[in-house]
């Protein structure tokens, strides 16, 4: 499945995410691809609304990750753009956090994308304006829980 959505404003961006975060459960990976300014962090900010959590949510670059909220549903959001390939994850304490207890938003994806599962959510922000960003969203149509998002609408 693979779906492309456009937003005018960091807000809309938000709103968009805050949809899409009604959606997840914990387990679920979102994999962000997208250039620095995106809009990556300012996603993940709607994310969390979604999710119900009223956490300051910012940037993960120079601690590597952020968590927002407690099990049973809590959001680790992460940046990888320091990590050049899987290798380099077994030392960041990556495998640490449990995905089953979790909601996983992964800045720079591509860094680490062979460990990734297949029914990963993958998001790419393209930049195409200042304020507009095209949002497109692929899944396995195959993968677990693939369903919940068939008729997704922001």
């Amino acid at each position: 499945m693979k779906r492309e959505f456009i937003t005018n404003s960091p807000e809309e961006t938000i709103a968009f995410a805050e949809c899409l975060g009604k959606l997840l459960h914990a387990g679920d990976i979102i994999a962000y691809r997208g250039d620095l300014g995106a809009g990556k962090t300012t996603f993940t900010r709607g994310l969390a609304l979604g999710l119900g959590l009223q956490d300051l949510v910012t940037s993960p670059t120079f601690m590597l990750v952020h968590v927002y909220g407690n099990p049973p549903l809590q959001l680790c959001h992460f940046d990888m753009y320091r990590i050049e390939n899987t290798e380099e994850l077994e030392t960041t304490g990556f495998y640490d956090y449990l995905p089953e207890e979790s909601i996983f938003a992964i800045e720079w994806s591509e860094n680490i994308e062979t460990a990734l599962p297949d029914n990963t959510i993958w998001l790419t922000l393209e930049i195409l304006g200042e304020e507009q960003r095209r949002i497109i969203l692929e899944l396995k149509s195959e993968a677990k829980g693939s369903e919940r998002f068939a008729n997704f609408r922001a």
